[in-house]
């Protein structure tokens, strides 16, 4: 991961992608989990993928894929990362990473410390990064607009690159980042007018509020 990075996830149109491009987003996430709301096919994903500028890394999101799947995205937009959000093991992300040798982001689902814990301890030294976001009743995580306890990273250092997710809008990104220390973070729902429909509007007011929160947590 960069000195900070901003992910914008759950693109589906070329106009969030250039959005996300201009306003000097880091990463942009494609989600290819099929009952997600922010669903993409790969053969449209490397329509909008292939706006972006270079500099903007790719990322593919899963959840419990098979290797076809995985196979289909790499074909069509050639990935920088893949973020796993469902309940693969470290054996299963051991073997993506080198079936496919692209990098990987495990998403853990945070309500408590133990879920912390218990996240490092099982994906710590197998994932090449970590996204932490907010558990939701179901267990698992991701663009559920909800929140956990950002106290609960306060002050701690980790051996991997990290983002953090969950709940994250313009307005909120500067505390969220001044209590959990985080250099990177991830946003999908916050950028929404609804479910999976983004607004340019709103990426562009994240991008400005997060950019503005790392830079102020940098020069501390």
């Amino acid at each position: 991961m960069s000195a900070f990075a901003i992910k914008i996830c759950g693109l589906k149109d070329a106009e969030a992608l250039i959005a996300t491009a201009n306003a000097g987003a880091t990463h942009a996430g494609f989600n290819f989990v099929r009952s997600s709301p922010r669903f993409i096919t790969p053969q449209k994903a490397k329509g909008v993928a292939g706006l972006a500028p270079a500099s903007l890394l790719r990322v593919a999101v899963f959840a419990d894929a098979l290797d076809h799947e995985f196979e289909d995205v790499v074909r069509a937009i050639r990935p920088q990362f893949f973020q796993l959000h469902g309940n693969e093991n470290p054996q299963r992300v051991a073997y993506i990473k080198k079936r496919f040798n692209v990098p990987v982001i495990k998403a853990v689902a945070i309500a408590t410390a133990d879920d912390l814990r218990n996240g490092l301890q099982t994906y710590g030294e197998i994932a090449d990064e970590l996204l932490f976001d907010a558990k939701t009743p179901s267990g698992k995580s991701g663009g559920q607009g909800r929140a956990f306890d950002w106290s609960l990273l306060t002050g701690l250092e980790f051996a991997k690159p990290w983002m953090l997710s969950g709940g994250l809008t313009a307005k909120n990104v500067a505390d969220a980042v001044r209590i959990s220390g985080a250099r990177g973070v991830d946003v999908s729902s916050g950028v929404e007018v609804e479910r999976g429909i983004k607004d340019t509007n709103l990426i562009n007011a994240f991008i400005k509020a997060a950019k503005a929160a790392l830079g102020q947590s940098e020069a501390a």
